[in-house]
This record gives structure tokens, C-alpha cells and sequence, in this order.
């Protein structure tokens, strides 16, 4: 393959970038064949190969072209990337399509535009583009494994917010390199789990619950830039920016029953509130056609098979753009956000005597489960957890049609997870998704 491809570069591309970029592209390649002969060592795998053709062990006797043997390590460098036709290094191409692209694909050896930074943690980065000198988009990124959310990145999102609100006009909220975000990082609340400790990891889901309301009603526009997971935490973090821009290849969903937890970072409150103002527009007035569809959704831990499918299962918005192409996910971001800025963008007024189901409401959805467990179909602990979303859902155990606030819905949400969390089944379930990464059915 390497043989070839040298022959080959001056005929059939302009640069060594696009037979990389073309193999990676068009075949799942994790690194393209140039990258893969640079990162073996250039010159010895040059020389092997030549040896070979000497031999009459290769399958051309066509000698690898002369610049190969310049004393070169690679083909790609930060200026650009060799041609073999025109003789010198290349630069990528300037089209404006390429304009969109802030971070195109990195081939080994090109090195990384990283941005400016504002203010960095050992948790997140505040930082911004190059072509924007006055920083009106702030931009945060997690830098914890898979970008889930801990209590460092908390108060990092929270830090990053009052800084967005006091020196730019808005604030996107993107990684890097995917995901969006795994979800809440378990692995840093194991400790507190060991020991027992409830009241501390009460105090952990308050905090969450308020980071995610601070997100809902900044004084400037906060949105999501979306490419790969964004489960659970993650989820409920996109649910309440002002707006979200998803790469079409997204998978988005409140999964958290698969570790025997409910969402309690805002995410069923969300929809309650939704099927509040929803059913506000209909004849009867009646949240519970709204809320029985995604009870089913969130019950079952369902993910969306794409950013289009997400909007189906009311995860995203029918205001929330998806795009196409993955690497203009922060282009579209930031001019969404500025867009909102420039509109003099004003946060939601909190909602107040938001109507819910009720008793009536979760005695209709537990039927459903009590079928569902008499046959087989889920298990006891299954039962449990699933009760428990639909009394988040319907606003806990009040008379059918009571109002309620934000405040009460967070605090139904936070007391079943706690009392969720206290059970053996579910930190059964969060060890061994831990321990394998896969859930646990028991």
C-alpha cells in the first residue's frame, strides 16, 4: 500500500493530504496510509520496501519515487501538506466550504490550532476562536475523560458562565473531540457511595440541579454544540441552553435507568414543564398525552438513533439546528449564538402553577409497568426505577392537576434518585457499569 501510493501521489492527487483524508473518510481509516508510514518510522519502512523491489518480493518492480529518500520523516507538516506534482509543501485548501470548518481533520504531524484561551482549570477551558479578536463567543470545553460531569466541572461551568456573562456576548458550550458528553461522571461520586455518605451526594445533585437552571437563565445566550453521546448529564445540559446545533450523527437520550437512577439534573422536569405548556394549548388542558410518550422514552433508556430522531423523541427542539457535516457543528454554533445576542436575547421568565398529572397520572403509568413486570418483561428492580420516573414525570404524589414550580419538581427529582441511590440493586448496577461499561440487568 505504501509502495503504491508514493508511485502514485503526483498522478491522481494534489497533496498526500487528500489520499489520507480520502482513506479515512471514504473507509473508516482510523490514520491514513501516509500518516500510518510516517508513525512507523519514514526511512526505515522506505528502505524496506526498496530492499523488497530489489529483491523481486514486491509487486511492482516501479522504485519508490526519489523524494521519498530526501531525508524526510512525513509528508504532513503545519504549513501544509507535500505534493508530489508541484514539488513542495502545500497548504490545505482556502475554499470558503473550508471556512466552516474551525478544526478539519488533523493528519499526523500538522499539529493542532488550539484557540485562544481565557481561563483554564484542571476540569474545563474557557477559550475562543482565532478569528474572533474580541472574544464575543466564549467557548467551554470539559477536559474530563468522554467530557462527562463531575463536581469539578460544575462549578467550572459555573465560573464559565459568570465570566461569559460579564466580559462576552454569548457562550457554546463544545468539545473538541467528541462526545458532547457521556453523562455525570460516576466514578467520582464512588467514593462518596462507599462510605455512604447520602447527605454529600444530596448536596452533589443540588449542585448539578443548580448548574443546570444557571445554564436555562444566564443573562446571554448559552449554547450547545453537539457530535457523538450526549447521555444523561449531557443530555440534560443541551435541554436547557437557550439552543443546540447537532451534528446529524448524534445520540442523545436520558439513559440513566439503565444504572437504576432516574434524571435529576433537570432533565424530567424539563418535560414536565413542556407538558405543562404544551397541554396549555389544547382543548382539555391535559399534560398527560404528552407526558406517556416519553415516559415510555426516558423508562426504557432510550437514545436517539440521530439528531434528526432526537427531536422526535423531544430531546431537541424543533428550533435546535442539525447539521450535516460534523466539523461545522462550532461554526453554526457560534453564529446561532451571536444571531440570539444580536436579537437582544433575554432568558425565559420561570415558569410558575405548572399543572401536573399527579396520582392519577402515575396510577395510569403503572399499570402499564405492572403488566410489563407480571410478564416478565422487566424486573422487579426494573419496576421500581421506572415508578420512580413517572412520579418525577407527574410532579410526585399530589392531587391530579395540582400546580407546582421549578422548585418542586427539582426537589421530587432529587429525593427519588437519592432514595434510588440507597438501594443494592442500583449500586450494583453502577459498579458493574463501571467494572465492564455495559449495563447491568438485575
Amino acid at each position: 500500500v505504501f509502495h503504491y501510493c508514493a508511485v502514485h501521489l503526483k498522478d491522481i492527487a494534489h497533496s498526500a493530504r487528500d489520499i489520507d483524508c480520502a482513506l479515512r473518510a471514504g473507509f473508516g481509516w482510523a490514520q491514513g496510509p501516509f500518516e500510518t508510514w510516517a508513525a512507523a518510522g519514514w526511512q526505515m519502512i522506505a528502505t524496506a520496501i526498496e530492499e523488497d523491489i530489489k529483491a523481486g518480493k514486491s509487486l511492482s518492480p516501479v522504485s519508490l519515487p526519489g523524494w521519498v529518500f530526501d531525508g524526510r520523516v512525513g509528508v504532513h507538516q503545519r504549513e501544509g501538506s507535500w505534493s508530489a506534482r508541484e514539488e513542495k509543501i502545500i497548504p490545505r485548501s482556502g475554499l470558503a466550504v473550508y471556512c466552516r470548518q474551525y478544526f478539519p481533520d488533523r493528519l499526523l504531524g500538522e499539529g493542532e490550532e488550539a484557540g485562544i484561551t481565557l481561563t483554564e482549570t484542571s476540569a474545563i477551558r474557557l477559550w475562543h476562536t482565532q478569528d474572533d479578536p474580541a472574544a464575543e463567543v466564549a467557548i467551554l470545553s470539559f477536559k474530563s475523560k468522554l467530557a462527562t460531569i463531575g463536581p469539578d466541572v460544575i462549578e467550572g461551568i459555573m465560573q464559565s458562565i459568570a465570566i461569559a456573562e460579564r466580559d462576552h456576548r454569548a457562550l457554546v458550550i463544545w468539545q473538541p473531540r467528541g462526545p458532547f458528553c457521556a453523562g455525570a461522571n460516576l466514578k467520582a461520586l464512588q467514593p462518596l457511595l462507599a462510605a455512604q455518605d447520602f447527605a454529600a451526594l444530596d448536596a452533589v445533585v443540588a449542585d448539578f440541579q443548580r448548574m443546570s437552571q444557571r445554564i436555562k437563565y444566564a443573562q446571554i445566550p448559552v449554547v450547545a454544540g453537539v457530535l457523538g453521546l450526549a447521555l444523561g448529564g449531557g443530555c440534560e445540559v443541551l435541554m436547557h441552553c437557550a439552543r443546540s446545533v447537532a451534528a446529524l450523527e448524534s445520540y442523545i437520550g436520558l439513559v440513566e435507568p439503565g444504572v437504576g437512577l432516574i434524571p435529576a439534573g433537570g432533565g424530567c422536569k424539563e418535560f414536565a414543564v413542556f407538558a405543562h405548556q404544551a397541554a396549555s394549548r389544547t382543548a382539555n388542558q391535559d399534560p398527560f398525552a404528552f407526558i406517556a410518550p416519553v415516559f415510555q422514552t426516558i423508562a426504557m433508556a432510550t437514545a436517539s438513533k440521530s439528531a434528526s430522531h432526537a427531536k422526535v423523541l423531544g430531546f431537541l427542539r424543533e428550533a435546535d439546528a442539525v447539521v450535516m457535516h460534523p466539523q461545522e457543528v462550532l461554526f453554526v454554533a457560534k453564529r446561532c449564538a451571536l444571531a440570539l445576542a444580536d436579537a437582544a436575547y433575554r432568558p425565559p421568565l420561570p415558569p410558575r402553577d405548572i399543572k401536573v398529572c399527579g396520582r392519577d397520572g402515575i396510577a395510569a403509568l403503572e399499570m402499564m409497568l405492572i403488566n410489563m413486570r407480571e410478564g416478565g418483561m422487566i424486573s422487579e428492580h426494573d419496576y421500581r426505577v421506572s415508578r420512580a420516573v413517572a412520579v418525577a414525570l407527574c410532579g410526585g404524589e399530589v392531587n391530579t392537576g395540582e400546580r407546582v414550580d421549578e422548585a418542586w419538581l427539582l426537589a421530587v427529582e432529587r429525593a427519588l434518585f437519592i432514595s434510588l441511590l440507597k438501594t443494592e440493586k442500583t449500586q450494583a448496577r453502577i459498579a458493574h457499569m463501571l467494572d465492564t461499561g455495559k449495563p447491568l440487568r438485575n
